[in-house]
């Protein structure tokens, strides 16, 4: 998701942080014994609640894999569920310890809100979901249509560029929420859905009638989703970057959930490094040696997660596509552990 009133907090962001980030949240989290994670409202596959109220999602993977890393438990974590308009500002001023809610990683983003990303666990673009009754097969086909669009998103701008681009115009409903979002899709106030990709195929599951609805084939926007952290603590920002990248490792070298206690035992001097049996890379971090160990033990590498939250493990049935490895014919790579 994108954010267009950045102006506004982009100010007030940067004066907090002075205060904010120099309290050392690496610490900080050790001695409360929990971590802070701010989550979505509800977007199926990223971060969501499940029918007994327990939160799930690749988002939600990431912050259960943060606390692994940090405190040894993957279920020492507090979700904050923030809605588009609410997750900078609750980053910045220190409500969450970081934001894991499929967010953009955008210049102005990078370099104005006083924040950093550490790394893209989703690569994405916005598509558009339609009604199959107002007969169109193509994006280049919606000139007069009414939009649903969540508010204090760039979906809007990146919307705007596309219809001027095309000499086209569009009307548009907003909502504070995705789930508001579509229910005015499923109550007819709208004709189109525009959003990142990912959730247009949850939404289609929301509908009553799946068959009904349907994904155009464009992709109108590049939209590099990760987790995000306040700039100004380098020791924090480490160990939620490193932390993706162990599970992009993980995947690589054939290392799971399943077999990870056996694979304490291999050669592989890339292993050895991974899982704490060689090499300083834990102590580095300000952390256990077993720091991986227990992400993957807990949570899995970054295949396991992808296929239970969003791709053939789930309801989505999401394609890994730009998401698999460098090797498989996709872009997430993990720098070497070493």
């Amino acid at each position: 998701m994108k954010i267009s009133k950045i102006a506004s907090i982009s100010i007030a962001g940067a004066a907090l942080m002075a205060t904010v980030a120099t309290a050392g949240t690496l610490d900080k989290v050790k001695e409360a014994g929990v971590l802070t994670c701010g989550v979505s409202t509800g977007i199926a596959g990223f971060s969501a609640t499940d029918s007994t109220g327990k939160w799930t999602g690749i988002d939600v993977d990431t912050c259960r894999a943060v606390a692994s890393a940090v405190l040894g438990d993957a279920s020492k974590v507090k979700y904050v569920p923030l809605t588009a308009k609410e997750r900078f500002t609750a980053l910045q001023s220190g409500e969450i310890d970081f934001l894991s809610r499929a967010t953009t990683w955008t210049a102005t983003r990078d370099t104005s809100l006083g924040l950093n990303f550490a790394g893209v666990n989703y690569y994405d673009g916005q598509g558009f979901l339609v009604n199959k009754s107002i007969g169109v097969n193509s994006a280049l086909e919606l000139d007069g249509a009414t939009f649903c669009i969540q508010a204090g998103t760039t979906t809007e701008l990146n919307l705007t560029d596309y219809f001027k681009a095309n000499k086209m115009t569009y009307k548009s409903v907003t909502y504070d929420t995705s789930s508001q979002t579509i229910e005015g899709f499923k109550a007819g106030r709208c004709d189109v859905v525009t959003s990142d990709a990912s959730q247009l195929y949850g939404l289609v599951l929301s509908v009553k009638d799946p068959s009904k609805v349907k994904v155009l084939p464009e992709i109108i926007s590049k939209e590099p989703l990760g987790p995000v952290v306040r700039q100004g603590d380098d020791a924090w920002f480490n160990v939620v970057k490193w932390t993706h990248i162990a599970m992009l490792n993980a995947e690589e070298l054939g290392v799971n959930s399943g077999n990870v206690d056996a694979m304490l035992k291999s050669a592989n001097p890339s292993i050895k490094r991974l899982l704490g049996n060689q090499g300083k890379a834990g102590a580095n971090l300000g952390l256990d040696a077993k720091w991986a160990y227990n992400i993957i033990k807990n949570v899995g590498n970054y295949g396991e997660s992808f296929a239970r939250n969003v791709g053939k493990d789930s309801a989505l049935k999401i394609d890994r596509g730009l998401n698999n490895l460098w090797n498989k014919g996709g872009i997430q790579y993990g720098a070497p552990v070493r």
